[in-house]
């Protein structure tokens, strides 16, 4: 079961920490935020990863070179391999999500794990049983949304009783949740009628993963739960000083 992890971003927000750092590499209690990430999949029997970069991106692949362990896990696990997909080298700046997941794809399985480089979510677990049951489901895409934090108070997607992610129109009152930019995905997802880029994204498409999501749950095909252990979105210095003073 493989896994993706976002970290092509420029982090502007995040300036001027992420003018020499690229905001993975940012530290949180110690480590930086990427490490977390990797920690999570390795603990839960994830055998490889693919983390894209752009912005400094050369940075992250130094750091963290082919293979992780983390060798403060309770019990002995086998080592998470990474590998790259280097948007900024091939194409000159990042695909934006779905561009990059697209480009990625080949080394990717039919079914993986995506999850965002920058957020800190230090109980989540990447449950086998999860992609268990969501490889038998049919879906094309199952999201983790988290309660609306104070910075993104309208959130993104409402959730039906049956755990359908929900495309809701901008008047419908229903509540909405925030995407946690934790999922799984089917590589299908990528190919049309969903999506229009072509395998393995040789042109450089700049595509966001948000569009693809919102077709799919017009056809029911979008899976999601409520996930409400530590969840932060380090978008800003003071998110990230808060972090390292509460934990």
């Amino acid at each position: 079961m493989p896994a993706m992890l976002l970290a092509a971003g420029r982090g502007e927000r995040m300036r001027p920490l992420t003018d020499t750092t690229p905001k993975p590499l940012l530290t949180v209690q110690g480590q930086p935020l990427l490490h977390w990430q990797l920690q999570a999949l390795q603990a839960a029997g994830v055998g490889q990863v693919v983390i894209n970069t752009a912005w400094l991106g050369a940075q992250i692949s130094a750091h963290f070179s082919n293979v992780f362990t983390h060798r403060g896990l309770t019990h002995p696990h086998r080592p998470l391999l990474i590998s790259y997909s280097h948007e900024a080298v091939d194409f000159g700046a990042a695909l934006g999500t779905a561009g990059g997941i697209a480009r990625a794809l080949p080394q990717l399985g039919p079914v993986f794990w995506l999850a965002a480089g920058d957020v800190f979510t230090p109980d989540f677990v990447f449950d086998p049983a999860a992609v268990q049951s969501f490889a038998t489901s049919g879906q094309l895409a199952h999201l983790w949304l988290v309660p609306n934090p104070a910075h993104h108070p309208r959130g993104d997607f409402g959730l039906s009783a049956q755990g359908l992610a929900l495309n809701l129109p901008a008047q419908d009152p229903a509540p909405r949740y925030t995407y946690s930019s934790i999922a799984l995905l089917r590589a299908a997802l990528f190919a049309p009628p969903w999506c229009a880029i072509a395998a393995g994204n040789p042109g450089g498409v700049n595509a966001a993963l948000a569009p693809l999501l919102r077709r799919a749950m017009d056809q029911h095909r979008v899976g999601a739960s409520l996930y409400t252990g530590r969840w932060t979105d380090v978008g800003t210095p003071e998110r990230l000083a808060l972090l390292n003073e509460r934990y």
